[in-house]
């Protein structure tokens, strides 16, 4: 890429997209292209088609998808997997058609087996049984990257893939319906910090900010008290006075690797800056056939944290002194997921963000 190059980014507006336009915009790239979805529908082909011939980016970063954490990938899983596999159908083949130099695909870590050898290693993929929860989306995104590959194979074409690992940072999504777990728990504590305030008008302006599918910001204190309780906070009786407590799903046990998103994106410029396909292609031996496959590149910190270590994290970033409860009749999702980043790193990229840090500047903006 050139700082003249006509760079499409797809999902923009979300965590992912809106850090590598960010990341683009500091190094100097002067031509990006952005579009709503109210402009380009990326699940219709028409309208896919019709941008692309107008446009012709000349690289394109796949950055759109249907997104959530476990309740909505287990909720809605026929969206999950038709909408992600429309999406990435109609650009990967438009980039073809329209002669895209590169491309580079977002995966995500849950592509790779509930059970994997820890770290994962690129090679694991397709190696036993995905988590059940988010396997529609993990199905939808591993089509992606065979997409890409087999493209490469077929037809030459410079399509990469990089699976990141659990991503936040600026622009996440904090919608209790449908968030990550990390967005969900800063949401969840910051609430539960002001209902131990007693800070109604403060959860009303929260409600009203963030977004609800119950309640609104006009809505009576039983009627939001209510609504809290079905996100797990409430007001218990302790020897005669009041505490809150908040009830998380699952032993709090599994281990999870956090990646700030701007050292995502950096780290995903750096890939379309200098690496191509042909430099990922390994070839070896099966049965008398020669096989090129997981070509992809893990994108993570190679650290993890278990899910309630994370949580005591953030409740002592945002200041809540309640109780924090763990209901182990909910799933946990898989039990451990941390990536092998040997590949990146012996490119010459690393993560620079801590945790803590991160978390913190998340909240203020919050």
């Amino acid at each position: 890429m050139n700082k003249e190059s006509r760079i499409y980014i797809a999902g923009h507006r979300g965590l992912v997209g809106s850090a590598i336009v960010r990341n683009l915009e500091q190094k100097g790239y002067k031509n990006l292209i952005v579009r709503t979805h109210a402009q380009v529908d990326l699940i219709d082909q028409h309208s896919v088609a019709s941008f692309f011939q107008e446009v012709k980016p000349e690289y394109v970063f796949l950055a759109a998808a249907k997104v959530g954490g476990i309740m909505a990938n287990n909720t809605y899983r026929a969206q999950f997997i038709y909408e992600n596999l429309q999406i990435q159908n109609n650009l990967i083949h438009q980039s073809y058609l329209n002669k895209v130099s590169k491309l580079l695909f977002l995966g995500s870590s849950c592509v790779y087996p509930k059970n994997a050898p820890q770290p994962m290693h690129e090679d694991c993929l397709m190696s036993s049984e995905l988590e059940y929860t988010n396997e529609p989306y993990a199905i939808a995104k591993i089509a992606g990257m065979k997409m890409c590959e087999s493209y490469n194979l077929q037809y030459g074409t410079n399509f990469i893939s990089v699976m990141p690992t659990n991503l936040y940072g600026y622009n996440d999504n904090y919608h209790l319906d449908n968030s990550h777990v990390l967005p969900a728990l800063i949401r969840k504590i910051h609430l539960s910090k002001c209902l131990e305030r007693g800070d109604i008008d403060g959860i009303r302006s929260d409600i009203a900010r963030y977004g609800s599918n119950k309640v609104d910001g006009k809505s009576s204190e039983d009627e939001i008290l209510g609504y809290l309780k079905l996100h797990g906070i409430s007001l218990s009786e302790q020897q005669g006075s009041s505490q809150v407590k908040l009830e998380l799903w699952g032993s709090g046990k599994p281990l999870r690797e956090f990646l700030w998103s701007d050292d995502m994106a950096d780290a995903c410029v750096f890939l379309m800056e200098n690496l191509d396909f042909k430099d990922l292609k390994s070839g070896f031996e099966i049965s008398g056939k020669n096989e090129i496959r997981n070509c992809h590149i893990n994108i993570g910190t190679g650290k993890e944290v278990t899910i309630g270590d994370l949580a005591l994290l953030i409740k002592n970033i945002v200041g809540f002194k309640g109780e924090l409860v763990f209901d182990t009749t909910k799933p946990d999702g898989t039990p451990r997921k941390l990536l092998d980043v040997s590949k990146l790193e012996s490119l010459g990229w690393k993560s620079k963000m801590d945790l803590p840090q991160g978390i913190e500047r998340i909240y203020q903006q919050y």
